[in-house]
């Protein structure tokens, strides 16, 4: 089950979320803030969460059908063993999922099901004693743990008024219901959470608990199986701890392996930035201009719908669109009058020499090598260098030559001044389909403001 409130606790801006790296960021970065206290408006929160759990809870326990057993050896069996689950976390999108639904099914059935949420509560409290105890976790938040046993209660309410106490096949359609109860109460539970601590309902974080949720769905067959070999037999539950040692085992192995890509993505990420300063260093007006037709560019890609990758080669490309530009004389690139047919033909070979540039990088730079020669081709198959049409162009390069062109318009050149911003709007509208691919032009359109003046300003509203 999710720890919604632990893993989003470092500072990142709600944007980066969409974005892989950024997510891992988070994952690996924000659990050693859990040593620090929690801020107010946090703590505000977790209490109000946590006590509403205690004032539901604690009513269900003594007003539910006390069926099931309550023996004392078989209620801490079951509270230490989904103590021990919970302590297997495995990263999924922004939050951690952990096996604890191999344990919540048999306890549903096993133990009385109006006890199961306090039972729940005390496993995640007691799994995180040596963090306590350690100093890693500050001792506020065992208000966290508390509050992320919300998830047990819709289905010991469906448990209790149903009353299942031996597991049959044919009670699958209440298992379902059941099912349901425990998404619905958790995410209930982790909006209510995020609500009061931002006074806004969140829609990202809410998107990503679905790969969560996942995981529980998943499970829950297996932990159904759990409860048939726990019924008579409660001890037979301790059967899910290989299968937790191989999680925990994977577990371990992926967060090796996503600290490791994270490491890569940063070392491209500066390999871009150092060739971007190169390109600055070696001409100013280009590096100006790259980092401009970065941020529109990150603008208009989530519109097209670019998913996370696409958007990083995105970004990587509009900052080394030029980069092919070192190779080109100066007195080409700063001639006042009109070129030549041989300095245009000079010029127009930036885009297969940057290309060749990324690609004696490799890896994702070299990727972006493909974009980066696609920047000039124009989406009726007029442009250069290989005169790709329409769909023929990589999106995210059809994307940069839209973003490129405007910016280009609407600042000074060594020919020419630069476009008012109408003009420009205008050209866009203009060259919508042909030298322009149309979906991208609206979407640029829908992001600038018309309302913006003077030569070469221009505003995004979603910014």
């Amino acid at each position: 089950m999710v720890s919604d409130s632990e893993t989003r606790d470092t500072a990142v801006p709600r944007r980066a979320l969409e974005h892989t790296a950024a997510v891992q960021r988070l994952l690996l970065q924000g659990r050693p803030r859990l040593a620090e206290r929690m801020p107010r408006q946090e703590l505000r929160a977790e209490l109000i969460v946590a006590g509403a759990l205690i004032a539901v809870a604690a009513p269900l326990a003594v007003l539910a059908p006390h069926r099931g057993t309550h023996s004392p050896a078989v209620v801490a069996l079951f509270v230490l063993l989904y103590a021990v689950m919970s302590m297997i976390q495995f990263d999924v999108a922004a939050g951690y999922g952990a096996p604890t639904q191999l344990v919540l099914v048999p306890m549903l059935y096993v133990l009385p099901p109006g006890a199961v949420p306090l039972l729940v509560a005390a496993g995640l409290i007691i799994a995180l004693l040596p963090s306590y105890i350690s100093g890693t976790r500050n001792a506020d938040r065992v208000l966290s743990a508390i509050a992320n046993s919300w998830h047990a209660v819709g289905p010991a309410i469906v448990f209790a008024v149903a009353g299942l106490t031996t597991p049959r096949w044919s009670q699958w359609p209440v298992l379902l219901i059941a099912l349901a109860a425990q998404l619905v109460t958790d995410l209930g539970a982790s909006v209510a959470r995020e609500w009061l601590r931002l006074k806004e309902v969140p829609t990202l974080s809410v998107r990503l608990l679905g790969s969560v949720y996942l995981t529980d769905v998943c499970l829950s067959p297996i932990g159904f199986a759990v409860a048939f070999a726990a019924a008579g037999r409660p001890a037979a539950a301790l059967i899910v701890l290989p299968l937790g040692g191989l999680l925990m085992f994977f577990a371990r192995d992926r967060r090796v392996r996503m600290a490791a890509a994270l490491e890569l993505s940063h070392a491209y990420r500066g390999t871009a930035l150092l060739l971007g300063d190169v390109v600055e260093a070696d001409d100013a007006y280009t590096g100006a201009h790259s980092r401009d037709v970065v941020q529109l560019v990150m603008a208009v890609g989530p519109l097209i719908g670019l998913d996370e990758e696409q958007l990083r080669r995105l970004e990587f490309g509009a900052l080394l669109h030029d980069v092919g530009k070192i190779a080109v004389p100066k007195e080409i690139l700063n001639k006042a009058g009109p070129l030549t047919e041989e300095e245009r033909r000079v010029i127009n070979t930036h885009t297969v020499v940057g290309q060749e540039m990324l690609e004696n990088v490799g890896g994702v730079l070299g990727e972006v090598g493909t974009i980066v020669r696609s920047t000039h081709e124009r989406y009726d198959g007029l442009g250069y260098p290989d005169g790709l049409a329409g769909q023929a162009i990589p999106i995210e390069a059809r994307i940069i030559a839209c973003c490129d062109a405007f910016n280009a318009m609407t600042t000074d050149r060594p020919y020419r001044s630069a476009m008012p911003l109408q003009d420009a709007l205008a050209e866009l509208r203009q060259h919508r389909g042909t030298q322009f691919d149309p979906d991208v032009v609206d979407a640029l359109l829908g992001l600038l403001k018309p309302e913006t003046q003077s030569l070469g300003v221009w505003a995004i509203s979603s910014l």
